[in-house]
């Protein structure tokens, strides 16, 4: 299984540092850029998923392509 913990800066170390005692525990950091898109497609499954339910109306084609 796969978690992903957002932690305040100040206690990354610490929670690393807690992590890398459990021999059951395969803990490594993200970067920036990682954390950054993954972000980025978190938001982008929320949105279709809201889409889907109807809680949210799609944007036609030619608008978004559009704003490019």
């Amino acid at each position: 299984m796969k978690v992903l913990l957002d932690i305040k800066d100040e206690k990354a170390a610490f929670i690393m540092e807690l992590l890398s005692n459990f021999k059951f525990v395969k803990a490594k950091p993200l970067t920036p850029y990682k954390s950054e898109v993954l972000e980025g497609l978190k938001e982008a499954v929320d949105e279709v998923n809201q889409i889907k339910s109807g809680k949210k109306k799609a944007q036609p084609l030619s608008d978004f392509l559009n704003e490019l």
